[in-house]
């Protein structure tokens, strides 16, 4: 979905607990690997965010990245591990940041609105990665790409759910509910083929219905 700085908070299983340690260790002098792991995460993100997890294979991976199965395994030691080194990438390069959006310093309503729109704006993505690389893989039929994957979505809605809560509580969950269910309709229809200003429309009449439910708020 949205994943941001909140994979590494507001969850009952963080994600680090998830992660394997692929620090490089001292390697017996030989041939140097051949193929930067940074650009190869870079390029796997690519195919989950297209393809979803249980569309990239391994050999998808080594064929994307010119490198034979020993290596891959080598080098991130399944499929999942590289999976999570994915989503750490997808943090800080592709996903909505959540921290950046809900200011305490603007009315609630402005703040989800800008959550929205910049939903849309990052969906809308037209090199191969439309949508919410965690959204697809939510429904993953690998248990553990599922669990780490919705406990990603998890930690988003708990951000947005704290945020509302600290300012009108009586909102909080069908606030939460609402935008959780409209982000996740933005990314389909991103999937589906809609431009940016099909979902940028969807996501301000969203926003419409946020600031009819809200009340007149101060900064």
């Amino acid at each position: 979905m949205f994943m941001y700085d909140a994979l590494h908070k507001a969850s009952e299983v963080p994600v680090k607990d998830f992660i394997v340690d692929t620090t490089e260790k001292p390697r017996a002098r030989g041939r140097p690997r051949a193929f930067d792991a940074d650009q190869a995460v870079a390029t796997a993100q690519k195919l989950f965010h297209t393809h979803g997890y249980d569309g990239v294979s391994v050999a998808d991976i080594t064929g994307a990245l010119g490198i034979n199965p020993p290596s891959f395994y080598a080098a991130f030691g399944s499929k999942h591990g590289l999976y999570l080194r994915v989503l750490e990438r997808y943090a800080g390069t592709g996903a909505v940041l959540l921290p950046q959006l809900l200011r305490d310093d603007r009315p609630l309503a402005q703040s989800l609105v800008a959550v929205l729109e910049e939903a849309a704006r990052r969906y809308a993505d037209d090199c191969g990665t439309r949508g919410c690389l965690v959204l697809a893989s939510v429904h993953s039929t690998d248990a553990e790409a599922r669990e780490v994957a919705s406990s990603a979505q998890a930690a988003a809605e708990a951000t947005i759910r704290n945020f509302i809560a600290a300012r009108h509580p009586a909102e909080t969950e069908r606030l939460t509910d609402f935008v959780s269910t409209t982000m996740a309709g933005l990314s389909a229809n991103a999937r589906n083929g809609h431009t940016l200003e099909q979902l940028l429309a969807s996501a301000r009449l969203a926003g419409l219905a946020i600031t009819q439910i809200l009340p007149a708020e101060a900064p």
